[in-house]
């Protein structure tokens, strides 16, 4: 798709907001912020259903985004770089519990390296998602076991990377008679090309704005 325009005016989000004591006092007493993109055009009949990712922070040094590959043969966006997540079921009494069973199921993440630290505003899919992110924070000592129905890669993003506007690149499309403006966030992985647009990359530019604010 072409590329409309890269926000290179826009500042980064400077290291020292990105360490995990920073992230905790942002999302404890977050500022007054308003998020981006919220709503994306409808282009699905489907019943709308609640969901909740988890935008996974590893505390590393240089901290990093736990991103994954959705498996090519899935009924809903196959092949798409997410955060792990789903539907929320029935019995799941917050987003934050949705999020941690949904990490949990899809690659084998333990909720004892976990550390919510708070959600960002609902982002509507057009497929008709209604979707929580969950911040948290997970101990860099973790093991993972990716289930191979559903994913078919996870992988790191620096944080830094994904909080640099210089990144985030605008598209536009004409689809069933919508214009739908949308962002990507490519990311090269060791050789390997990320690339990281929708609802995730939404998601990611209004933490950015929670972040900068």
């Amino acid at each position: 798709m072409p590329v409309l325009r890269v926000d290179h005016h826009l500042p980064t989000v400077p290291a020292e907001h990105l360490s995990a004591a920073a992230l905790r006092a942002r999302l404890a007493n977050p500022p007054a912020w308003t998020p981006e993109l919220r709503r994306e055009p409808q282009f699905s009949d489907r019943a709308p259903a609640d969901a909740a990712v988890l935008m996974a922070i590893v505390d590393r040094p240089e901290p990093t985004v736990l991103l994954t590959q959705r498996t090519d043969h899935l009924s809903t966006h196959s092949g798409q770089v997410a955060f792990a997540g789903g539907k929320c079921d029935p019995e799941d009494a917050h987003p934050a519990a949705t999020a941690l069973r949904e990490a949990q199921e899809e690659i084998g993440l333990d909720p004892q390296w976990v550390e919510v630290l708070g959600q960002l505003p609902t982002y509507f899919t057009g497929t008709q998602f209604h979707v929580t992110p969950v911040v948290a924070l997970v101990d860099p000592r973790h093991q993972l076991e990716p289930n191979p129905h559903e994913v078919a890669h996870v992988f790191e993003v620096p944080l830094a990377f994904l909080m640099n506007p210089a990144h985030h690149r605008w598209h536009e499309v004409q689809f069933q008679g919508q214009t739908r403006q949308w962002l990507s966030m490519p990311y090269d992985d060791a050789g390997h090309l990320r690339f990281i647009w929708g609802a995730t990359a939404g998601m990611l530019r209004n933490f950015y704005r929670l972040l900068s604010a």
